[in-house]
């Protein structure tokens, strides 16, 4: 019976959000959309479709949206009409809800004109297009009849021949293209041929050429509907277009005011190759040089030039900049290079309260107050000072009041360059970067324990493109030890003998290098798939562990500084592909696989540098770091009463997420996700059984599965996902899989298995 009346109810909604049209005044009609009909025969059928398709993309205006066959917005639009401008029921009717389109809006004349328009730019000479209307009841649509007739392709690509500067260079872009034999006419396509000549021309000195000074002729009069076409320079170009131009003289400006109308060049400071104007000593002249990158002589060249600007943008401690080419002489192919440069405050103070959310479930807030000095050496060096205090709250039901409270303090310098006693050198869009960074941290979990964290870092950044980036660091040191050990915690690590508890507090030495590579295309776009990469390798004690002879196993433990130092290569690699399945939707995915190799003068990663899996940002149907590693399983005492829950961690780490990603409506995104995964250690551990990775480990993989909304405020998205187990890792072998124990109408089953998760930002 109950089931009966909740059909009723949901039969009740679908009928109430159908009946968008009885508020539609006598004589009105709503609009259902437009539909496309080719009728020739001889058409082949993908081409027709994908035809279809595209001019479909033309017909104005848009229909009612709508969602699973129902047009929700405009549903919403009536049932929240209201004559106030505030309130719930406002918000709703102008944010969510959409007014009904209507067939009266629609001039199918002119967009039959618009259809037959693009047939013709895309080769379709003689197309015909006709547009009616239909309807039923109070339902209209536009139907459009398309005759397109035959395709017009090339039969033959001609470039300029003559035996000018210009001819030659335009003649000498032919094999790279566009046009291509046997393609059919595009009007797009000769467009983007003219500025893919302009482009090139401009990288050989052609400063006052455009694409306007090319003409693109064709003849259809060839027989068997094909076109001749003819590349060519307009008669009427002016000279200073056919003249190749080099580069005399660069002057740089670091302190341009709007007030500055001499050029000064009689107080010109000459640097290698360019000239510093600066007359309060504002900047040493030096710092442009990895950013100046034409030179007197250069043939003028759009990418350098184009480089030049984004380097001086990226050297930080300038606003603005201003390029200016001038003629040396009316009747001479030089030009004189200027830059104006507009200072950005060199000192700034800035108090940032931020929502964040962590890995392990916390959510909380940070408060940062950052000092900026954005030229500390007068050579563009930007030095930040940061004081940070934290306070996070994980959620879940294993949560009793063990927050974490984090205060700490972090300098570091970054120069615009590479330091090194090598000549390092980029010559491309992007400065690279040499940082030297410290910090200290004091982590406070409360009723647990208190631990001090120092941290240092030298190394490089650079981009060898817009899609790459490398990090190099040549030593990373991290010192962590534990200031206070709470009772309660020393008390479990006794009872429970889970190494895991003890191995949090222990003091943590690790020193060594890191590289990080990644490469993304994700902000394309236009783009159907997009890929994002991150490896990273990280070493530590490698050296002065070989040298010193150090090994656990064998008794030998060696100290630095009367410390025991961490010893480990570590191997991380993160890969993610996204494709577009429609203009508001998605599918998005992500592979980790990562390793730590601990030897020598340790037998497990150090706790800050091992894995953990679980979480909003992971397996989303487990708490946060609470499955692993392996198949073992937390003993019940540490899940009931008063007892925390230790944050499992391990040696290797395997995950893959896959997402689902509508919009729905509005700032409103939706998600259904699947996610698997576990860690493990790479030794055994008799206090840990099924912990270490073997050749069953596919058998000890953790899934969930569940769904998620995200709100996308644009300056943040506040994302809330349900996930469930679908297999339990620890439970004995062939009682893992428990999706038949699936029971979303039992409390109990809810109670235990539902794990709600509240973060910032999407997962991946």
């Amino acid at each position: 019976m109950t089931r009966f009346r909740y059909l009723i109810i949901l039969v009740a909604f679908f009928t109430s959000a159908c009946s968008t049209t009885k508020y539609l005044q006598p004589g009105q009609k709503l609009y259902d959309g437009g539909e496309v009909k080719i009728t020739d025969k001889s058409a082949d059928k993908g081409d027709a479709d994908a035809l279809k398709d595209e001019l479909k993309t033309l017909l104005r205006p848009k229909p009612n949206a709508k969602i699973l066959g129902l047009r929700f917005k405009l549903w919403v639009y009536n049932k929240t009409r209201t004559n106030k401008r505030r309130g719930l029921r406002h918000y709703l009717n102008t944010h969510i809800g959409e007014p009904p389109v209507l067939i009266s809006a629609v001039d199918v004349d002119k967009n039959a004109s618009i259809l037959q328009n693009r047939l013709q730019n895309e080769g379709y000479f003689v197309a015909q297009v006709a547009g009616d209307t239909t309807s039923k009841k109070k339902i209209a649509k536009a139907i459009y009849t398309i005759q397109t007739g035959p395709a017009y392709h090339y039969n033959k690509i001609t470039f300029p021949t003559d035996n000018d500067d210009l001819d030659t260079a335009v003649a000498g872009t032919n094999k790279q293209t566009l046009l291509k034999v046997g393609d059919k006419f595009n009007l797009d396509v000769i467009k983007a041929e003219r500025i893919r000549i302009d482009a090139r021309l401009k990288e050989e000195g052609f400063y006052y050429f455009a694409p306007e000074d090319l003409i693109m002729r064709y003849d259809s009069t060839v027989a068997g509907h094909k076109v001749d076409m003819f590349v060519k320079v307009k008669d009427e170009t002016p000279d200073e277009a056919r003249w190749i131009y080099k580069i005399r003289d660069i002057y740089v400006y670091p302190h341009y005011t709007l007030r500055d109308t001499a050029l000064k060049l009689d107080s010109a400071v000459k640097y290698r190759w360019y000239n510093v104007i600066d007359p309060k000593n504002t900047v040493r002249p030096f710092t442009f040089k990895n950013s100046i990158l034409l030179h007197p002589g250069d043939i003028y060249n759009r990418t350098e030039h184009n480089n030049s600007l984004s380097r001086l943008i990226e050297l930080g401690p300038f606003k603005f900049v201003k390029n200016r080419f001038e003629d040396v002489t009316p009747d001479s192919a030089f030009l004189d290079v200027y830059y104006f440069l507009t200072q950005n405050k060199r000192k700034s103070l800035q108090a940032e309260i931020l929502a964040r959310s962590t890995s392990a479930n916390y959510d909380g807030t940070q408060i940062n107050i950052n000092f900026r000095n954005r030229n500390t050496f007068k050579g563009a060096e930007l030095f930040t000072l940061t004081l940070f205090g934290s306070s996070d709250i994980q959620f879940g039901k294993y949560n009793k009041g063990y927050n974490v409270y984090q205060l700490g303090i972090q300098p570091s310098v970054s120069w615009p360059r590479f330091i090194s006693p090598f000549n390092l050198t980029t010559n491309n869009a992007f400065v690279p970067h040499t940082i030297f960074s410290t910090g200290y941290t004091l982590v406070n979990r409360t009723q647990l324990y208190t631990l001090n964290s120092f941290t240092g870092s030298f190394g490089y950044q650079w981009k060898p493109s817009l899609h790459k980036q490398d990090e190099l660091n040549l030593l990373v040191i991290n010192y962590v030890d534990a200031a206070h050990v709470s009772q309660v915690y020393l008390d479990s690590i006794k009872n429970t003998r889970n190494p895991t508890l003890a191995h949090v507090i222990d003091r943590q030495f690790t020193f060594g290098p890191t590289y990080s590579y990644t490469y993304t295309n994700t902000t394309e776009e236009n783009r159907v798939n997009t890929f994002y990469y991150n490896g990273k390798i990280s070493l530590s004690g490698n050296l002065y562990g070989l040298l010193t002879g150090a090994d656990t196993l064998a008794g030998k433990v060696r100290k630095l500084f009367g410390t025991p130092f961490n010893q480990y290569v570590k191997l991380e690699n993160e890969l993610r592909f996204f494709h577009k399945l429609g203009p508001n939707s998605k599918l998005a995915t992500r592979l980790m696989v990562n390793v730590g190799l601990p030897y020598g003068n340790s037998t497990v990663l150090p706790y800050t540098q091992q894995f953990f899996i679980g979480g909003a940002n992971s397996l989303r149907g487990f708490q946060a770091h609470a499955i692993g590693p392996g198949s073992y399983a937390i003993p019940a005492a540490l899940t009931q009463g008063s007892a925390f829950l230790p944050d499992e961690s391990g040696d290797i780490k395997i995950e893959a997420n896959m997402e689902y990603r509508p919009k729905l409506f509005s700032i409103v995104e939706g998600a259904l996700f699947l996610d698997a995964g576990n860690i493990w250690l790479l030794r055994s551990n008799p206090n840990l059984p099924g912990a270490a990775f073997g050749k069953k480990f596919l058998s000890q993989m953790a899934a969930d599965a569940g769904f998620g909304l995200r709100f996308n405020f644009t300056v943040l998205v506040l994302r809330t996902d349900v996930g469930f187990p679908i297999i339990e890792p620890y439970l004995p072998a062939g009682q893992r899989n428990v999706i038949n124990k699936i029971d979303f109408g039992s409390s109990s089953w809810r109670s235990q298995n539902l794990v709600f998760n509240l973060a910032i930002g999407y997962p991946f």
